[in-house]
C-alpha cells in the first residue's frame, strides 16, 4: 500500500514516514504543495496524509484539487489547526478523516489502517483476467500479454519485458 505524506515539518514528516514504513507501507513524503499535487497526478496512491498549512499552496486547495479527479482516494488531514470550523472546512472540501497535531502514532495508524480497509478494492471482487483489444492481463499469476508479447508484472504495477 502506498501512501502520499505531505507534511511541511520536516520532523514531523521523517517522524512519520519512518513509523508508517516500519508498518509495512511504501511513504512518498513532501513538504511542498505543488509537489504534493504533481505526485498525485503521476503516481498512485492508496492514501493521502495532508497537513492544511503548508507553503505555496493550502492544504485544504489541494485536497479540492484532488477530489476534481478523483473521488475514492482516501484522505487524511494531519494539522494543528484544531478550531471545529478548520475541521468542517477540511470535511467538506472532501477529507475522509481529520487528525490534529499533537497525535499518538498508534491513532494515526488506527485511522489509516481502517480507511485503507474500508477503500481498497477486495480480491475477492476483481475480475482474475482483464482483456482489452490485443492486451490481456492476469492479475492472480502477475502475467499480460500485449501487441509486443508477454510481460511479468510485480505487485506495484511496473511491468519487466518477460525473459523467453
Amino acid at each position: 500500500m502506498r501512501i502520499l505524506l505531505v507534511e511541511d515539518e520536516e520532523s514531523i514528516r521523517d517522524v512519520v514516514k519512518l513509523n508508517l514504513e516500519l508498518e509495512g507501507f511504501e511513504v512518498v513524503s513532501t513538504g511542498k504543495g505543488w509537489d504534493a499535487l504533481k505526485l498525485f497526478k503521476d503516481q498512485h496512491f492508496d492514501l493521502i496524509i495532508l497537513d492544511v498549512m503548508l507553503p505555496e499552496i493550502s492544504g485544504f486547495d489541494i485536497c479540492e484539487q484532488i477530489r476534481l479527479t478523483n473521488t475514492e482516494v482516501p484522505i487524511i488531514f494531519l494539522t494543528a489547526k484544531d478550531g471545529s470550523q478548520d475541521r468542517i472546512a477540511g470535511l467538506k472540501r472532501g477529507a475522509d478523516d481529520y487528525l490534529t497535531k499533537p497525535f499518538q502514532l498508534e491513532e494515526l495508524f488506527l485511522r489509516v489502517n481502517n480507511l485503507i480497509r474500508r477503500t481498497s478494492k477486495s480480491p475477492e471482487n476483481l475480475p482474475e483476467v482483464v482483456e482489452f483489444g490485443k492486451n490481456k492481463v492476469n492479475f492472480r499469476t502477475f502475467e499480460a500479454v500485449g501487441v509486443d508479447g508477454p510481460f511479468l508484472l510485480t505487485k506495484r504495477g511496473n511491468a519487466a519485458q518477460a525473459a523467453n
